[in-house]
């Protein structure tokens, strides 16, 4: 099997017992293997969607297919395969977490050739609220009333934390926050600033801020619309809040080349990656809350699925690379905000 960095943490839940280490990949005629490095969110959809591509494969080839599943923040998933960790499939919350282990020479092929530009699923920025929602969040400038205990993730971390944040500060800027300049840089800075005043934890990942918030902290949660699904479908009891304004979260995936090329699994993975993008399993990632790309499919969950007053993508800002760089680079807006907020 794999030998992975012994420095690097990660969650690892093994789908069957490993055998030790001896450089074969585990690989063999009637067994094969697959690393699947993952964010956090779409844990119970892949966990569905794995054993109906195993019984799949095994009818097609006769093999057993053995996965290995990692669960990170998308941002600490992406810099621990870059640093090492021989993951196979890369399935991540944002496009510039797979540009980095392109750039490091990982994936060496066109990732956004598959369909949908490389998206396997997508959701929006949303709010969680406590039954009967008791503190009126109806819309992004409710985060802002005096005494509210906002939670959000840590963009160092997660890759849901960014979409929260350029979710808040697109409908800002784009005039959908009551009181808010539109179309202004200052005052989208200034609104962002107000909430950061409310913002009593930052956790590493999306699924840990709203693990928190069911265990009670916090009277809101800004978190993917499926976060909110997921969790009541599991029988918490909170409520959904769409606002009018709010960004389309889409999520990548790609093989990860340098490593399949090693361990000789690329028909396997390649194969695990098409079943991604059917309508089984993409039936499957909107039953567990994420909004399906399939057009079929979308049409079907529509009623699951609310339309948005005005929804906007990642390219309103000019796309990932300038949001990495200007946004969440060194020294760009967020820094200066948090340390303005730090200052306070």
């Amino acid at each position: 099997m794999k030998c992975f960095k012994m420095f690097i943490v990660f969650t690892l839940i093994i789908s069957s017992l490993l055998a030790s280490c001896s450089g074969s990949g585990g690989q063999s005629g009637d067994q094969v293997r697959i690393v699947l490095a993952a964010y956090t969110t779409p844990r119970e959809a892949y966990r569905e969607i794995i054993p109906l591509f195993q019984s799949y494969w095994r009818e097609q080839t006769g093999q057993s297919v053995i996965f290995e599943e990692s669960y990170l923040g998308s941002g600490a998933q992406s810099r621990a395969i870059v640093e090492g960790f021989e993951a196979d499939i890369a399935a991540l919350s944002l496009e510039a977490d797979i540009t980095r282990i392109e750039k490091a020479g990982l994936i060496t092929h066109d990732w956004r050739s598959l369909p949908y530009n490389g998206m396997v699923s997508t959701s929006i920025v949303s709010f969680a609220v406590r039954p009967g929602n008791p503190r009126q969040i109806a819309d992004w400038e409710d985060l802002i009333k005096p005494g509210l205990n906002v939670l959000t993730p840590n963009p160092r971390s997660s890759g849901g934390a960014m979409w929260n944040i350029m979710g808040l500060y697109g409908a800002a800027k784009r005039g959908y926050v009551t009181g808010v300049e539109a179309n202004s840089e200052e005052a989208a800075r200034a609104f962002f600033l107000s909430v950061l005043q409310n913002v009593s934890i930052m956790d590493a990942t999306a699924r840990e801020s709203i693990t928190n918030f069911e265990k009670g902290v916090g009277d809101v949660a800004i978190t993917y619309e499926n976060e909110v699904l997921v969790g009541q479908q599991a029988g918490q009891n909170y409520e959904l809040v769409i606002p009018r304004s709010t960004l389309l979260i889409e999520n990548p995936i790609a093989l990860i080349d340098e490593n399949v090329d090693k361990y000789g699994n690329r028909a396997v993975v390649e194969a695990f990656i098409d079943f991604l993008f059917t309508q089984e399993a993409q039936k499957i990632f909107a039953k567990h809350g994420l909004r399906s790309l399939d057009p079929e499919v979308a049409e079907i969950t529509q009623d699951q699925y609310p339309p948005v007053e005005d929804l906007f993508t990642i390219e309103y800002f000019g796309g990932w690379d300038v949001v990495t760089n200007d946004f969440f680079g060194i020294g760009g807006i967020y820094d200066q905000i948090i340390l303005e907020w730090q200052g306070q």
